[in-house]
């Protein structure tokens, strides 16, 4: 049975990619591309052999024969490639720049197929089962080095950590770097090049995440890229709109938070919200979309007929439509102490890399929406036991039927109705909390806090410049009042689409919008919805001007 991640070209694949491409012979053993590199071109060896290696140890990690392909998802953005490639002696080969494969990928059917069903493949044995990538240095309890590894978690960025609280190579590494705990934590790049306690940002650029893009007026800019944004994503740039999108952490919003989500149509057995986050991010860039990760919406200013919107990492992006699909966060524990405990006990989603600290541990889930129902769940397969913690009296008022059966069921979750955690305790991390049920108060030694309460609109970036509630949601629609609508030509005519705000041409999608349905499948509805709509006020756009 052929390996899915290395498929063999047919031949009339191959004289389609000639087409876009150059054939060179190396008269001897040639380098084609080095770990870190961003902008590196893609092979189809034609004659001969081409081996990808671990620059690590050298290690030749496969051996690319006659009619097979080089690259990984990496092609579609700017990311910076984990590996090296070595072109034997008298090798043949096609040779295809980045952004003429893009131009390929979305105009190829068949061949599309084929390379984007393989950099998948690639992309998941190389982070499930490859030890490697960029090394974080750091403690497990610690709040920074846990934001590194949830960021590279999410992005699916290949990496290791070690834990300097019970790692001997971490400990041997710190020596031999000259380097102490006060430095921590550290990244070691693929190249060897060390980094003391990097910030986000300085990690994004590095791994290629954070991206630059033109200075022009774009057709749409989406800010958010959870299920609606990326959604809006594919379908604007699939329809030929010149799209941006921006996200101050990852793609995927709540729903990449969830570890299963078994009522999504058209998967059966179910899928990680961060696995259809991810397949959604390479769907949008395959049409050419500009997705650049982490970008936070500071300030959004409207000029008559286009806006401007100030976003973090010093830039200024200017689209004649915007779809706020910034969806919503969870709220703190109205505890003093909590934030103290942020990311060394107190957490807002529950992924792999939480397993293995919750592995024989108590935790506690706290919420009862579907993002705790599926996290508890998840959780329950590492745990010794899992403390499910709502205020109310039913489960089953705001969660699914089949997690709350599903949840009953499984012997390891305990459910605490009309209950609150009131105290957290520990020195320097998590390690109980104080419940109180009823006036009934009791001590848990919990060391792990999930928490999904109380869903707040990420709408700060508007300052006001569009009708809003007063949680911050977003009206739409007949829910604008005439009296709020902007004084512009546009609104003389008509009265708001569905999904437009009371500016035209500015539309909210998913859990930001008023009345919206907290759901991955509307979300994604709505996404692709505005896109529509947005076509509309484009083509009003022209007849204005």
């Amino acid at each position: 049975m052929t390996d899915p991640r290395f498929p063999v070209l047919t031949q009339t694949q191959i004289n389609t990619l000639k087409e876009f491409g150059t054939i060179i012979t190396f008269s001897e053993e040639t380098p084609l591309f080095k770990v870190g590199d961003n902008d590196y071109s893609f092979y189809v060896v034609l004659d001969g052999k081409l081996c990808v290696m671990d620059p690590n140890n050298e290690d030749i990690i496969v051996t690319h024969g006659i009619n097979e392909f080089t690259g990984d998802n990496s092609m579609l953005s700017n990311r910076s490639i984990p590996f090296d490639a070595v072109a034997a002696k008298g090798t043949t080969v096609l040779k295809i720049e980045p952004k003429v494969l893009k131009d390929v990928i979305s105009k190829h059917s068949g061949i599309s197929d084929i390379l984007l069903g393989a950099f998948l493949h690639r992309q998941e044995i190389m982070l499930k089962e490859f030890s490697g990538g960029i090394k974080i240095i750091g403690s497990e309890r610690s709040r920074e080095t846990y934001d590194l590894r949830d960021f590279m978690e999410k992005n699916h960025i290949w990496h290791s950590f070690l834990n300097i609280d019970s790692s001997d190579e971490a400990k041997q590494l710190l020596q031999s770097f000259n380097l102490s705990d006060e430095d921590l934590p550290i990244l070691v790049n693929m190249s060897g090049e060390i980094y003391k306690k990097p910030a986000i940002a300085e990690l994004a650029k590095l791994t290629g995440v954070l991206i630059e893009f033109d200075d022009k007026v774009y057709d749409v800019l989406v800010v958010g890229a959870g299920p609606s944004g990326l959604a809006a994503s594919v379908y604007a740039a699939s329809e030929g709109l010149a799209v941006v999108t921006i996200d101050g952490n990852a793609p995927g919003g709540q729903a990449g938070k969830s570890s299963k989500i078994e009522n999504y149509l058209g998967f059966p057995t179910g899928i990680s919200g961060n696995d259809l986050a991810n397949k959604a991010y390479i769907q949008a860039q395959k049409f050419g979309c500009n997705i650049s990760i982490p970008r936070k919406a500071v300030k959004l200013e409207y000029n008559d007929g286009f806006f401007t919107l100030c976003a973090s990492n010093d830039k200024n992006i200017r689209a004649k439509a915007v779809i706020a699909a910034t969806g919503a966060e969870y709220q703190r524990l109205p505890l003093e102490n909590t934030e103290k405990f942020e990311g060394n006990g107190i957490f807002y989603s529950a992924t792999g890399m939480n397993a293995s600290a919750c592995k024989n541990e108590q935790v506690g889930v706290v919420g009862g929406g579907n993002s705790a129902g599926q996290a508890a769940l998840f959780l329950a397969d590492h745990a010794f036991q899992v403390h499910v913690i709502i205020r109310g009296d039913d489960l089953g008022e705001k969660m699914s039927d089949y997690l709350v059966q599903r949840i009953y069921t499984t012997s390891n979750i305990i459910v605490h109705t009309n209950s609150n955690i009131v105290q957290l305790n520990g020195s320097h991390y998590l390690q109980s909390v104080v419940l109180d049920t009823q006036g009934l108060a009791q001590t848990i030694g919990i060391s792990n806090l999930f928490t999904f309460i109380g869903a707040k609109p990420c709408t700060e970036w508007l300052n006001g410049l569009v009708l809003m509630d007063d949680k911050g949601f977003i009206y739409t629609g007949n829910d604008v009042e005439q009296t709020a609508l902007s004084e512009c030509s546009v609104f003389k005519k008509r009265k708001p689409q569905t999904l437009e705000a009371s500016i035209p041409g500015f539309f909210a999608v998913g859990d930001v919008r008023k009345g919206s349905v907290k759901r991955v499948a509307s979300a994604v509805g709505e996404g692709s919805m505005a896109i529509s709509q947005i076509h509309q006020y484009l083509a009003e756009l022209k007849l204005f001007k």
